[in-house]
């Protein structure tokens, strides 16, 4: 049963040391976890705390830390993205469950454009967090830069560049996109287009790069007019398909860099007659539900997103606790999923 403090409010940290007669700055070694304290101080201590219902104030051990028991969850994009792919809400949800038996508070916060990104910067050079997880980082984006000069601890999904400086945590983009194309070889398809991401997103590049990779490797020519750059989203995929039909009708496979933008593929290629997979296979990136629910189900590339969540919150967790030797560059595998689309 919890008793109430002499002050009639919460028990503090003096009315412990009291009870268990031992000076303040012990109960504080042994909420804190200190190994400095011996066996039946500690029990004195706990028992004290159990009787009177103590409940530590995190706010002040974290102030006396230097820490604020918080880390930011960063999209660089505009919420209409994060809230359309299902990409993010994956994430999310690995970082949520990384952090659920934590003390860690997350913030999830969009830098999208240039005045949202300068008061982040503000935010951040505040120290009003303890570390940051980046997410769909683009090549000409400052923040890492500045996470960097303000030596906060931070993690990226998805490299800005091979030569990343910060920890990082990301899929095999460029194998996942070559086994697809792969397959669609595999089927007899010899007219292969590419639906690109954006490609100043490094992760987008990879994937372009395995695509040609595959074609090569099948002495297949990669043919420019095959190749449709666009940005993520649906309506990106629905202008990119319509431009390659425009540009080489008789194209008989597509290999989108991401599952919402095969679906907008999907749209045109049905809007103009074409049967899939009987006139043009689909193959989509991510293995998301989008790619299950669409009709025909959607073959994709598997990659472990909410994996990647819980394994980026695990390497800014150690940098955090200065336990990182150094800064890691994780990459997890992919999987190619095969379903009727192709």
């Amino acid at each position: 049963m919890n008793v109430r403090g002499r002050s009639g409010g919460r028990p503090t940290l003096e009315e412990v040391a009291a009870r268990a007669g031992v000076g303040r700055g012990t109960v504080s070694r042994v909420v804190n976890g200190s190994p400095r304290v011996s066996d039946h101080t500690r029990a004195a201590v706990e028992a004290a705390v159990a009787e009177l219902g103590y409940v530590p104030n995190r706010a002040a051990r974290a102030l006396a830390a230097n820490r604020t028991d918080a880390i930011a969850l960063v999209v660089p994009e505009p919420e209409t993205r994060f809230f359309a792919e299902p990409y993010f809400s994956d994430v999310l949800r690995g970082v949520g469950a990384a952090l659920a038996d934590t003390e860690m508070q997350l913030l999830l916060t969009f830098a999208g454009n240039d005045s949202k990104r300068r008061r982040l910067a503000q935010y951040l050079a505040a120290h009003r967090v303890d570390g940051v997880l980046l997410v769909s980082v683009h090549a000409d984006d400052p923040l890492p830069d500045l996470l960097e000069q303000l030596a906060i601890p931070a993690v990226v999904s998805g490299r800005r560049s091979a030569d990343e400086p910060l920890a990082s945590v990301d899929s095999d983009n460029f194998g996942g996109a070559r086994t697809a194309v792969e397959h669609l070889i595999a089927r007899g398809r010899r007219t292969i287009a590419t639906i690109t991401g954006r490609l100043d997103v490094y992760g987008a590049q990879c994937r372009l790069d395995g695509y040609r990779q595959a074609l090569a490797e099948a002495g297949l020519a990669a043919d420019e007019l095959l190749i449709a750059p666009a940005d993520f989203t649906e309506e990106g995929g629905r202008r990119a398909m319509a431009g390659l039909l425009e540009r080489r009708p008789e194209l008989d496979a597509v290999f989108a860099a991401s599952d919402v933008m095969a679906a907008g593929a999907r749209q045109v290629l049905r809007e103009t007659g074409r049967r899939i997979p009987d006139d043009v296979a689909l193959v989509g990136f991510d293995d998301s539900a989008v790619a299950r629910h669409m009709d025909p189900a959607l073959t994709s590339v598997r990659q472990p997103i909410e994996e990647m969540g819980r394994t980026m919150v695990g390497v800014l967790l150690q940098e955090i606790a200065g336990r990182a030797d150094d800064r890691p560059q994780i990459m997890l595998p992919t999987e190619l999923v095969v379903r009727a689309s192709s």
